[in-house]
C-alpha cells in the first residue's frame, strides 16, 4: 500500500471513530503526525494485557490498588478478597481494580507484559515471579520491597524481596524503548552457580535458599538432608518406595502438595515445608530429623530419637553432612 493508500485508509478509520476529519498536520520530515488518531484508536483498544496498561494507569496505581488488600487472609485459590486471597488471587486483583485483566495462574502471569532484566531494572507495580516452574507472585514495590499474599496462615503483607525472581514482567509500560533482557534471571532453577547461603558449588543451591526462605528453615539443613537421604540424585528410589532428591514417600508427597517427588523444585520445597513443621513441633533439629526419617509419632512414642538402628544411623549423619557444610 503506497502512501496514498494509508492516508486514506487513515482518513476511513477516523471517520469511522468519529473524529474531526481535519487535515493532518506535516512534519519537518514530510509524514503526517498520527498523535490524534493514535490517542483515539488507543482508547477504543482497551488496556488488554499488553505493556501500555490502561490510558493514564502507572506502577504506582498498581501498588495503591494492592495495598488496599494488605491483611487480607492468605486463601489456596482465593480470588474474593472478601474471603481470602492467594499470590495471583492477589495480583490478579490489584491490575483489575485498575481494568487490566491477568491471566489467573502464577505460571501465566509470569508470562504477561515485557521482561525486566534484573531487580535492579525493576519499577513499581512490576509482577515478580518465583521458582521454576513458578509458584509465587508478587507486586514490586520499589527499595527491594514487594506486596504478596505469602502461604496459608499469612495474610497480605510488604515483605523484602527475599530471593532473586526467576522472572520479572511488566505490565504497565510508560518507557517505550525495548529492554535488554539479562537472561541470567531466567536461568532454570538448580543452574546458577552464585550462592548467598555458603553453598557455593552444592547442586541446586538456588532452590535450597528459595525453599529455606520461604518456610524458614536452614538452606544448609535442606542440603545436607539431601545429601544423605539421596546423594543428590533426583531420580534416586529407595527400596520402600521413596522418591526423589528428599526422599519423599508418595503418599508423603501428596500430602505436602508435592505432585512430582521427582521433580527438584518441588521435592525441596514439600521437605523444606515438612522440616519445618517438625521444627516447629520437636524445637530441635535431632528430632526434627528423626521425625523426618521415621515420621513424627514415632519420635512421639519413644519421647526421643526411635531406637530403630536407621534412624539412630541417620541423624548423626545428616549432622555430620550439615557441619561438613559449614552449619
Amino acid at each position: 500500500m503506497g502512501v496514498t493508500g494509508v492516508m486514506s485508509r487513515i482518513s476511513e478509520l477516523q471517520e469511522r471513530l468519529g473524529l474531526n476529519p481535519a487535515p493532518a498536520s506535516t512534519s519537518a520530515a514530510g509524514g503526517t503526525s498520527g498523535t490524534t488518531f493514535a490517542s483515539a484508536l488507543a482508547s477504543v483498544a482497551g488496556p488488554g494485557t499488553g505493556t501500555a496498561g490502561a490510558a493514564g494507569t502507572s506502577g504506582g496505581d498498581v501498588v495503591a490498588a494492592a495495598k488496599k488488600y494488605l491483611g487480607t487472609p492468605y486463601v489456596f485459590g482465593g480470588t474474593d478478597p472478601g474471603r481470602g486471597l492467594d499470590c495471583s488471587g492477589l495480583v490478579q486483583r490489584a491490575y483489575k481494580d485498575l481494568g487490566i485483566d491477568l491471566p489467573r495462574n502464577s505460571w501465566q502471569q509470569a508470562k504477561t507484559g515485557r521482561p525486566v532484566a534484573s531487580l535492579d531494572d525493576a519499577k513499581p507495580g512490576d509482577i515478580l515471579a518465583f521458582n521454576s516452574p513458578v509458584d509465587h507472585v508478587a507486586i514490586y514495590l520499589g527499595d527491594n520491597k514487594m506486596i504478596a499474599a505469602p502461604k496459608p496462615g499469612d495474610q497480605v503483607k510488604i515483605q523484602s524481596v527475599y530471593e532473586k525472581p526467576s522472572a520479572i514482567r511488566r505490565v504497565i509500560d510508560t518507557v517505550p524503548a525495548a529492554a535488554v533482557q539479562d537472561m541470567s534471571a531466567l536461568r532454570p532453577a538448580g543452574l546458577r552457580a552464585v550462592s548467598t547461603s555458603g553453598l557455593t558449588g552444592v547442586p541446586y543451591a538456588d532452590l535450597f535458599e528459595q525453599a529455606g526462605a520461604r518456610h524458614g528453615v536452614s538452606p544448609k539443613l535442606l542440603a545436607a538432608v539431601a545429601k544423605v537421604e539421596s546423594g543428590y540424585d533426583p531420580r534416586a528410589v529407595s527400596k520402600v518406595g521413596a522418591q526423589g532428591l528428599m526422599q519423599l514417600m508418595p503418599a508423603t508427597a501428596r500430602g505436602l502438595g508435592v505432585d512430582d517427588a521427582f521433580d527438584p523444585s518441588q521435592a525441596i520445597n514439600g521437605a523444606a515445608k515438612l522440616l519445618a513443621s517438625h521444627l516447629r513441633e520437636f524445637k530441635t533439629v535431632p528430632l526434627a530429623l528423626a521425625a523426618y526419617n521415621a515420621g513424627g509419632g514415632a519420635v512421639h512414642r519413644h519421647n526421643g530419637i526411635p531406637p530403630s538402628a536407621e534412624t539412630q544411623a541417620y541423624v548423626p549423619k545428616v549432622q555430620k553432612a550439615l557441619a561438613a557444610l559449614g552449619g
